[in-house]
């Protein structure tokens, strides 16, 4: 494992499509992380604690049409859709913090779109010895990482030095690394693709969670009868000019 020591001070990076001029868009609290103990007999994959509201995130992507955020997630959706093959997707984030939250977002949009390559794979720093498969996968997942993988990154605060070691073995490895931050530098550094959220933007962390993992699934929409028709006499044509 590389050693990286963390320098005195590091400059924050910062995405700047968001204009400051935008109402904060605050979501509901996060989900707290399920009881894995309950759920030891019941294996599959990770569960969302709640239902998940897509009128509420088609709501968010309408407050935010005009800040840059709905172009800029949808870049960063098609990044995480060129994982290879299911599982092959691992989320990992700090020992106090893990993202459940996407994790369980990021399936349902696999399982909803058909996208079998968003399937994620939640890594763990300590997973309890007798839970379910698919919630006591440590560490050990991302040093086999390699082509065609994805790794990526959820942490709100600055990124401790052992998951960016960590990280950086992933890349050297040659996994893609992408990162969804609190605006830290170093994270940002190592990461192919990163999204920072500053703390007083336009949208919290958590509804930054909600764009990404939406974005992930979506499906182009194919243009309708009328459109198609449209474009051909325009073809034909030349554009309608109005007087």
């Amino acid at each position: 494992m590389r050693r990286i020591r963390r320098a005195p001070s590091t400059t924050p990076v910062t995405w700047s499509g968001a204009g400051s001029d935008v109402q904060r868009v605050v979501t509901p609290a996060r989900h707290e992380p399920p009881d894995v103990a309950n759920r030891s007999a019941r294996p599959g994959p990770v569960v969302h604690d709640g239902l998940m509201d897509p009128a509420s995130v088609a709501l968010l992507r309408d407050l935010l049409a005009e800040t840059g955020w709905i172009e800029r997630t949808r870049e960063f959706g098609l990044a995480l859709r060129a994982t290879r093959s299911p599982g092959g997707l691992l989320l990992v984030g700090t020992p106090d913090e893990e993202p459940w939250h996407l994790t369980a977002h990021l399936d349902d949009e696999a399982r909803l779109s058909g996208l079998t390559q968003l399937t994620p794979t939640l890594v763990r720093w300590a997973p309890p010895a007798d839970a379910p498969a698919h919630l006591r996968i440590g560490l050990d997942r991302i040093h086999r990482a390699g082509r065609g993988e994805t790794l990526f990154v959820v942490t709100e605060r600055q990124a401790p030095v052992p998951l960016l070691e960590r990280v950086d073995d992933a890349r050297r490895t040659g996994a893609t690394i992408l990162a969804l931050e609190g605006a830290d530098g170093e994270l940002a550094g190592l990461a192919h693709d990163a999204i920072a959220v500053p703390a007083r933007g336009p949208v919290t962390f958590d509804g930054a969670q909600h764009l990404v993992s939406a974005a992930a699934g979506e499906q182009p929409r194919r243009p309708g009868l009328r459109e198609r028709l449209a474009r051909l006499l325009e073809k034909v044509s030349g554009p309608h000019v109005n007087d």
